[in-house]
C-alpha cells in the first residue's frame, strides 16, 4: 500500500479506503481509479483471512455517546463499512470501564468477534486498555499510542488549524484572532492553536498574545471571549474558533457590536456542525473526519485480520476546509 500512495501521491488512508473498498464519500471516481490502476500495475493482491471473516462480529468499544455529537459520524462510518464487508458490528458503550469491556469481550468471545475496534470520543492518547484486546486483531479510533501496539487513527487537528488560519491570511488578513478552548489536556485544541500559531509563523506574522482568547468550549464563552477581542483599542480583522459552536457565540458578539460578517470580520470554525451550514452567512470550517475514520478503521482492520503480522500504522486523517461565505478581504 506505501508503494501505491507513493506513486499516485496520496495518503496510506485513501489507498486503503479504496483497496478495502469502504464506501467513503471523500474519494473521488476519478481518485479511486488512479489508485486501482497503480496497484494492478504494481501487483497488488488483496489478501483475505484463510477462513474469511463473512458473517462475523466487530466489536465497536466507545467511551461515551453523551458528551458529543460527534458520535455518531463515527459510529456509523464503522457500521457502513462493516456492513459493506458483510459483517455485523456491535457498539458497546463502556464509560471508559475497563472490566466492563474486559467482560464483554469475554461474554462474546473469540467464535464470533473478528476483531475490535476502541474509540474514544476525545481525540487523545489511548487510556489503559482492556488487556484482553491483545487477543483479537483491534484498531485504535481517535485515540493512539506512544508505542503504537495497534494501528490507530486520529484527525489531522494540527494541520487543521494551520488551514484555516491560512485560509484567513491568503484572504489579505494579518491581525487574526483565535478563540481557544484553553484546555490543555485535550490534544485536539494544544493542535488547533499550534496550527494557528504555526501558521502565522509561515507567512511572517506575529503571533500576539493579546490576540489567543482562551477558555471558550461554548456558544456562551465564544460569545464573550469574542466582545473582549472586539474591545481591544486595535481588534482583529478576522477570527478562527476552536469549533463551531464557539463560532456561533462569536456570531453573536459581533451583531451585538453592529458588525457584519464577512465586511467587517471574518470568521473560521471547526468541526463542521450540521448547524455551521444554516446560520447566516454560512459558516468557513474544517470538517472532522469521523464518519471516513471509522470507515479506514474497518478497512485497516480486515488487513489485520488478513495479515496478523502486519505492522501497526498511525495516521492523521485530513480535516477539510470547507468554504462557505464567512470570509472576505479586510476593509
Amino acid at each position: 500500500m506505501s508503494d501505491i500512495a507513493a506513486k499516485v501521491g496520496v495518503s496510506h488512508a485513501t489507498v486503503s479506503l479504496v483497496l478495502n473498498a469502504a464506501p467513503g464519500k471523500r474519494v473521488s471516481e476519478e481518485m479511486r481509479t488512479r489508485v486501482l490502476t497503480v496497484a494492478e500495475e504494481l501487483g497488488y493482491r488483496k489478501s483475505t483471512p484463510a477462513n474469511g471473516p463473512i458473517g462475523g462480529i466487530i466489536v465497536l468499544l466507545i467511551d461515551d455517546l453523551m458528551a458529543s455529537h460527534h458520535a455518531a459520524p463515527l459510529i456509523e462510518g464503522v457500521r457502513e463499512a462493516a456492513e459493506g464487508q458483510g459483517l455485523a458490528a456491535l457498539t458497546v458503550v463502556t464509560g471508559g470501564q475497563v472490566e466492563f469491556a474486559e467482560s464483554i469481550l469475554d461474554y462474546l468471545g473469540r467464535r464470533q468477534i473478528v476483531g475490535v475496534i476502541y474509540a474514544t470520543l476525545i481525540t487523545q492518547l489511548a487510556p489503559v486498555l482492556p488487556a484482553k484486546l491483545g487477543n483479537y486483531p483491534t484498531v485504535l479510533l481517535n485515540c493512539h499510542q506512544q508505542r503504537a501496539e495497534f494501528s490507530s487513527i486520529i484527525p489531522g487537528d494540527l494541520a487543521g488549524g494551520f488551514a484555516a488560519t491560512e485560509a484567513l491570511i491568503k484572504a489579505g488578513h494579518r491581525r487574526i484572532a483565535m478563540i481557544d478552548a484553553g484546555k490543555d489536556r485535550l490534544e485536539a485544541a494544544r493542535d488547533r492553536l499550534s496550527g494557528y500559531r504555526q501558521a502565522l509563523t509561515t507567512y511572517d506574522i506575529a503571533v500576539d498574545p493579546e490576540l489567543i482568547a482562551s477558555g471558550a468550549w461554548s456558544l456562551d464563552l465564544g460569545r464573550e471571549k469574542m466582545l473582549h477581542l472586539l474591545d481591544l483599542p486595535s481588534p482583529p480583522t478576522a477570527v478562527f474558533c476552536f469549533s463551531d459552536r464557539v463560532a456561533m457565540g462569536a456570531y453573536d458578539a459581533i451583531r451585538l457590536r453592529g458588525l457584519k460578517i464577512p465586511d467587517d470580520i471574518s470568521v473560521v470554525g471547526f468541526d463542521d456542525d450540521s448547524l455551521a451550514r444554516k446560520i447566516l452567512p454560512p459558516l468557513t470550517t474544517l470538517k472532522l473526519p469521523h464518519e471516513d475514520m471509522g470507515q479506514w478503521a474497518v478497512a485497516e482492520l480486515l488487513e489485520k485480520i488478513a495479515q496478523p503480522k502486519k505492522p501497526p500504522v498511525r495516521l492523521k486523517m485530513e480535516c477539510r476546509l470547507i468554504r462557505r461565505d464567512s470570509i472576505a478581504p479586510p476593509r
